[in-house]
């Protein structure tokens, strides 16, 4: 007899989400207290943007959360090809916003967002309800690599990374055959070498992997940093607020780099609590996952689960140099309203499922 997760589970799925943005509350207003008094005059600006946007957040959850999925069935396609249309709204100069050299916000007065970041979502909720009737391998990757030529355009590896495999996982879920698997392994293999070696920026983030030691004030600056926070964190931290790295040292402090000054401040002891907290995310939404008996309701709980899934281990895979630095925000955890909001968003489709199975 299958086993059923508990009924509280839709409940465990939002207070887990809250739960995990609230301790990224108090690591977002410790990370950014120097840049936002010099920058701002204000040393509470971040956290409150921020808490504005974990409200607007679970003001998202609650509305997917309680949409019919027959209505998400039948405007499926809307869904998706609006967002598409963001993603090239996004490359035309005077309505993409470039900075840092990446052209990947849309900013609508006080309102700056990021379509990649829904586009992963809404390509999840495309393909679960493509693939419950329907699998061919070339259209798959068609229409897979013409996401990534839209978000590679902007660019973003990381969140291009990210999108691929959360596609490849929802097209074997849902019955792919081996030689297929290998087919799309090959051909992910050949387009990152391509795009890695194609770009000196990115062939210099696999060198400073493969030797942090180069170029220590040069391509291997961030990585440094980076190590120097961990290390000085040791098992117990530096304590609350007492981080050297926030000083203007650790790139992206608040962004990708947020783990760095937690593990700084919090030690050993303080990062696996988090660890364990995002943890207890993904065991709910993969309970959702394999509870489901609909074939759409668990493609997409899967792409989901699978989504935070990889951004995390990504996330924190570069921090501890596992893998070469990648431009990914850790989720509910890193500043950024769109990561946010779209994070939320997704965790609401899950209580969703969850309230079916």
């Amino acid at each position: 007899m299958k086993l059923r997760p508990s009924p509280s589970l839709p409940l465990s799925i939002l207070l887990s989400g809250i739960l995990v943005a609230c301790f990224g509350l108090i690591a977002i207003y410790d990370a950014s207290v120097i840049d936002a008094f010099r920058t701002f005059g204000d040393k509470f600006h971040y956290i409150k943007q921020q808490s504005l946007w974990l409200g607007v957040g679970i003001l998202a959850a609650l509305i997917t959360a309680n949409i019919p999925v027959t209505w998400i069935k039948k405007n499926v396609t809307v869904i998706y090809g609006f967002t598409l249309m963001l993603m090239f709204l996004v490359l035309i100069p005077g309505i993409g916003s470039k900075l840092l050299g990446a052209r990947r916000w849309l900013i609508f007065g006080p309102v700056v967002f990021q379509p990649s970041e829904l586009l992963k979502i809404t390509l999840a909720i495309y393909l679960a309800r493509w693939l419950e009737t329907d699998k061919n391998l070339k259209q798959f990757l068609a229409l897979v690599g013409l996401n990534i030529l839209l978000i590679m355009l902007q660019p973003d590896l990381g969140t291009a990374i990210i999108t691929i495999g959360m596609a490849f996982m929802i097209y074997y879920l849902s019955g792919a055959k081996l030689k297929e698997i290998f087919a799309f392994c090959a051909v992910l293999f050949a387009a990152t070498a391509v795009l890695i070696l194609a770009s000196p920026y990115r062939l210099n983030r696999v060198q400073t992997f493969m030797d942090p030691t180069q170029d220590p004030l040069g391509t291997s600056y961030h990585i440094n940093q980076v190590l120097y926070g961990l290390g000085s964190g040791g098992l117990y931290g530096v304590g609350l607020g007492m981080s050297r790295q926030k000083y203007a040292y650790l790139p992206e402090a608040t962004t990708d780099s947020i783990f760095v000054i937690i593990a700084e401040e919090f030690g050993f002891f303080g990062s696996t609590i988090l660890v364990l907290l995002l943890a207890g995310l993904l065991s709910a939404s993969l309970k959702v996952a394999l509870a489901a008996d609909d074939k759409f309701d668990k493609l997409l709980a899967s792409g989901i689960s699978l989504l935070f899934l990889i951004q995390i281990l990504v996330n924190l895979s570069s921090m501890v140099a596992l893998i070469p630095l990648t431009g990914v925000p850790l989720p509910f955890i890193s500043y950024g309203g769109s990561s946010l909001v779209t994070n939320f968003l997704a965790l609401g489709l899950l209580i969703n499922i969850a309230k079916r199975v």
